[in-house]
Formats: C-alpha cells, structure tokens, sequence
C-alpha cells in the first residue's frame, strides 16, 4: 500500500517496463481499494502497455441510509430514491483527493492523457465528478453500476468535451437501478460525450464477459 496525502491507495505495476500509463479505480460503499485488484489479471491487456493500476480506499463515515453505521463511503448518502439526495460538498472532497492521485502520477512520470477513472457504483459519482471536470485532458472516464449525481455542480471541462466514456450497467440491479446509468447516458450523449452504454443480464456487479470487454476499451484509449 502507498500513502499520498490523505489517501492511502492499494497498487498493481507491471514489471515488464516503465510505467507510463495509469488507471485510477475507485470501489463503491462498503467496499476497499482490494475490491477490483483481482479483475486486473483478467482484462487481457496488451503486453506492450505498461499500466499502474491504483485503487484507493475510501475514508470510513456514517453513512445516512444504512443508520449512521460508519463504513467505507466516498460520501454521504440521504436517501435510496431514483434522485437520491447525496452530500454534493463530500464527493467535491473525495475529488480533489483523486485529482491529488493524479498529481501523483504526473510526478511519477505519467502524463494525464495516458490516466483513465473509473468509478463503481458509489465510486462511479465520484469518477464523473472528477474527470467531466478536470481541466486536462484524460485518457478515458468508466463508470460501472452508477449514477450522474452531481449533473448540476459539475464545472464541465472543454478539455474532456472528447473523452470517450464508458457507461456499464446490470439490467437487474436492485441497488442502483438501471434507468440511472440510461438517464447519465443519455444527459452526456446530449452534450455531446462520446458515450458508449453497454448493459449485462447481472445485479450490482461485474461479469466475465464485461472484464474482457473493459479490457477491449482499455486496450483501446490507453493503446
């Protein structure tokens, strides 16, 4: 594990050559930066790319809809309903905490148009938060069983107006439901985004056949 600020983050490196691109993953509520490390064998990448892939773990906090219980959560969130209220100020935070780890990629010789950000589920708001608004351009956005929930605070960046987004999402998902990755699809598609909106007979989850294809994307705007 590394420590850079106030994020402690779980790390894979490949050994086969100098690091110049990163993958910046972040999990969802409840979970830890360990929850993706495994999916990173799987995705089949092309052995003349050398990627860091970084998953940070969330701050423990009370969560609102789980009865204060104090877990793993990106932010604060009030309520399950499909415009579920969320702490708008602590995903702002959880940002900054992500553009820090981008930072520090750059320092480590990692240019911020080789950096894709991925979210899941929780970790997916954050991810659109950030890279819709970083001001450089990035490699990719991926956001997998989640939500646009700060469409309204969002300072879209003219940077990013060409990222290539990837919007993942299970059909049956009892958590977040599907209609909310179609809604995030179809508000950035109408700002014209390149969105590419793939959905999977799953619940809130990942599948084999969707790792693979993750890999086929990231092949593709990271190669």
């Amino acid at each position: 594990m590394s420590n850079y600020l106030d994020v402690v983050t779980v790390e894979h490196n490949p050994s086969n050559k100098p690091i110049d691109r990163a993958v910046i993953w972040l999990h969802g509520l409840g979970a830890s930066g360990h929850d993706f490390e495994p999916v990173v064998p799987q995705l089949g990448l092309d052995n003349d790319m050398a990627v860091r892939f970084i998953f940070p773990h969330a701050p423990s906090r009370p969560v609102t809809i789980n009865g204060g219980m104090v877990m793993p959560s990106w932010y604060d969130i009030f309520e399950m309903s499909l415009d579920r209220k969320v702490d708008v100020a602590q995903i702002e935070q959880s940002s900054q905490q992500i553009k820090d780890l981008i930072n520090r990629e750059v320092e480590r010789g990692v240019k911020p148009e080789h950096i894709v950000i991925a979210g899941f589920s929780q970790g997916g708001a954050v991810a659109y938060h950030l890279a819709l608004g970083y001001p450089q351009r990035l490699a990719g956005l991926m956001t997998l069983s989640t939500y646009l929930a700060t469409n309204d605070q969002i300072n879209y960046s003219d940077a990013n107006k060409e990222l290539p987004i990837l919007i993942e999402h299970g059909i049956h998902d009892p958590i977040v439901p599907v209609a909310l990755g179609e809604q995030a699809s179809k508000t950035l598609s109408a700002k014209g985004y390149n969105v590419e909106y793939i959905t999977y007979p799953m619940a809130h989850q990942v599948c084999m056949p969707q790792i693979q294809g993750i890999g086929v994307w990231l092949n593709k705007v990271l190669g």
